[in-house]
């Protein structure tokens, strides 16, 4: 059956065998995994997954290819229609842990990612295709201008390193940009103590909130109040004028403890 790309879900294709052979050996599975795809599409990478895994759950919003995967014989195939950022992950998904392979709809991917965050501990390791741009910022060091909210996060609860690169011409039809494969390996512990992730996560958010700002300012115009914002920031000897995108993780999570301290 004939099927038509809808630019709405932001769908491309992957069609390129090296590209996948390299997803393929990063997800590094045995057989004894439980596999979750998002965006599973024509089921390019699905059919390579099933042979391989105990189990493969995709999650899939357009109807025409839920119907697709539907008419499929295989066992080991359950499929989740439904919008994968409203989809209930822990329902679903309730015998961790699992391994998550997919090529993420470019369009959400960021959104994606927050999910995967709330959900890491039903995760083992992820490999995930991004654009360009936003698997550089997941990886990204303190200091550059990519740095913000997401490597924070990310670096905070996985390691994560560069699969590979992956050109226009690897998908159907292809994008205006270049890709990147990013494998994901949660941490045990994670990389500092978060010391309250909530609060963690506010801080992180706040000093990002207004990059051209001063960290003094950005975290005062996410809410916190400045003679807190003074107390913590002496507390922990970080300057006032620097900007968020300067700060290590360790400095996050100092100034995170300072706030606590004080809650």
């Amino acid at each position: 059956m004939e099927y038509r790309t809808k630019k709405r879900f932001g769908q491309h294709f992957l069609h390129d065998q090296g590209v996948i052979d390299k997803i393929m050996t990063a997800a590094a599975l045995d057989g004894s995994q439980r596999v979750v795809e998002i965006g599973p599409g024509l089921g390019v990478l699905t059919d390579r997954l099933l042979p391989l895994a105990a189990q493969v759950e995709v999650m899939e919003i357009d109807r025409d290819l839920i119907e697709r995967l539907n008419q499929r014989s295989d066992p080991g195939l359950i499929v989740h229609g439904g919008d994968v950022l409203k989809l209930p992950w822990g329902e679903l998904f309730n015998q961790p842990p699992y391994i998550m392979v997919a090529n993420l709809p470019y369009n959400i991917s960021s959104q994606v990612v927050f999910r995967i965050l709330e959900y890491r501990h039903l995760f083992e390791r992820l490999v995930l295709m991004f654009q360009r741009e936003v698997g550089e910022r997941l990886l990204a060091a303190p200091g550059s201008k990519d740095y913000g909210i997401l490597s924070v996060l990310c670096q905070l609860w996985f390691d994560l390193r560069n699969v590979t690169l992956v050109r226009p011409g690897a998908f159907n039809p292809p994008p205006k940009v270049d890709s990147i494969v990013l494998h994901f390996q949660r941490r045990v512990t994670p990389r500092v103590d978060p010391v309250d992730e909530g609060l963690f996560r506010k801080v992180v958010k706040g000093a990002f909130t207004q990059r051209r700002k001063t960290l003094r300012n950005s975290l005062q115009g996410a809410g916190f109040m400045a003679a807190e914002i003074d107390i913590a920031l002496d507390t922990t000897g970080i300057d006032p004028g620097r900007r968020g995108e300067t700060l290590h993780l360790e400095e996050f999570s100092a100034l995170t403890r300072a706030f606590f301290s004080r809650s």
